[in-house]
């Protein structure tokens, strides 16, 4: 049976960073694993928990007492001490201090590096050290980029030796979707006389978030990590969208949103409410691309591990109920992790269309 669990929890080992609810109550996993097995409760929140949030380690199975996990650096700075940096394998998962240095494992300061007393124990008079860590997340961005930097500065190298042969090898993979982002996503969208400056970007953001969308399915380091259901960096990708669209705006622009023709002036004056509606606008739109995106993938990890959570919960009540439900969560996994590979893909393609209509409708009134 334990075996059986080793092996389901590989396969689900390294969707992504740490959030998420339980799936049944806690009493209830604890009173069934005292009754049946006499084993340690699972606590399928924990679980979910550990492998869709962000870490200051790559944690890959536990086997018995025994963690398996990559140690990343932490980077740490504070006024008194300065500059601090040394492996995350020295917090022994979280559990131990090291130079003064912890991470919290409850209070408002939950899953952050602090500085602790003698007894390890938070100090309240030390505020918290500036975090420059590269974490799970930060990792699986680097090596995301590498791997687009390898790739495409092959395919532009390819194109300059032989510009005018067909394309070949990754050449043939890359440029249909290429052509497709420029044909059907920015030209329509922005207009033929000004997609050209926008498509770098577009490119760039499409190749980026479909990259990590696609790695974080692969339950192998450097694949594995919710890059992309990550808030902080979703937000970041809208906030980019956002800079592009109001810096590459003019007066038409502005005139489309604090006085648009056709609207009936009490709707402008004594209450601007047009004109607050549509400056409201210019913030949403960044908004929504980030929750989107944000909230797909983290839901297609929740789904995907709340069906292994299912063979740990079941097993602990009974080992036969364990074994059953293992074909099904199994199946199903299995059919989460295709949904989730299409989901990817429409994902990355939806933020790129977006972000291109909004640039579009940057200009929109002028013409």
């Amino acid at each position: 049976m334990r075996k059986w669990l080793v092996w389901c929890l590989l396969i689900s080992s390294t969707l992504g960073a740490k959030a998420g609810n339980p799936a049944c109550s806690k009493d209830t996993i604890h009173q069934a694993a005292q009754e049946n097995t006499g084993h340690e409760q699972f606590d399928p929140g924990v679980f979910i928990m550990e492998h869709v949030m962000d870490s200051y380690e790559w944690h890959i199975m536990t086997i018995g007492e025994t963690h398996i996990s990559i140690p990343l650096p932490v980077i740490l700075y504070t006024k008194e001490r300065g500059l601090v940096v040394f492996w995350s394998s020295k917090f022994h998962q979280g559990h131990k201090a090291y130079k003064g240095f912890a991470v919290a494992q409850e209070g408002p300061n939950k899953g952050k590096i602090v500085e602790v007393d003698v007894n390890g124990e938070e100090d309240p008079s030390k505020s918290l050290p500036v975090d420059l860590s590269i974490t799970k997340t930060v990792f699986a961005m680097m090596m995301s980029l590498i791997l687009l930097l390898i790739i495409f500065i092959s395919i532009g190298r390819q194109y300059r030796k032989a510009p005018r042969k067909a394309p070949k090898g990754l050449q043939s993979l890359m440029e249909p979707v290429i052509l497709f982002i420029r044909d059907e996503v920015a030209v329509p969208s922005i207009g033929k006389e000004r997609y050209e400056r926008f498509m770098p970007f577009l490119l760039t953001i499409f190749f980026f978030i479909l990259f990590n969308n696609i790695l974080g399915i692969i339950p192998v380091p450097p694949g594995g990590a919710n890059v992309t259901g990550n808030i902080t960096i979703t937000g970041v990708l809208a906030f980019f969208t956002f800079l592009i669209t109001t810096f590459s705006t003019d007066k038409h622009y502005w005139k489309h949103i604090y006085n648009e023709e056709g609207v009936p002036w009490w709707l402008k004056f004594p209450v601007p409410l047009m004109p607050f509606i549509e400056l409201l606008g210019v913030f949403t739109k960044p908004l929504v691309l980030c929750i989107r995106l944000f909230a797909n993938i983290l839901a297609g990890h929740f789904i995907a591990l709340s069906f292994i959570v299912l063979i740990f919960i079941f097993g602990q009540i009974n080992w036969i109920a364990g074994y059953g439900v293992s074909v099904i969560s199994v199946l199903f996994y299995i059919f989460m992790t295709i949904l989730e590979i299409l989901v990817a893909f429409i994902q990355a393609y939806v933020f790129t269309l977006l972000s291109a209509l909004y640039f579009g409708m940057a200009r929109e009134a002028e013409h």
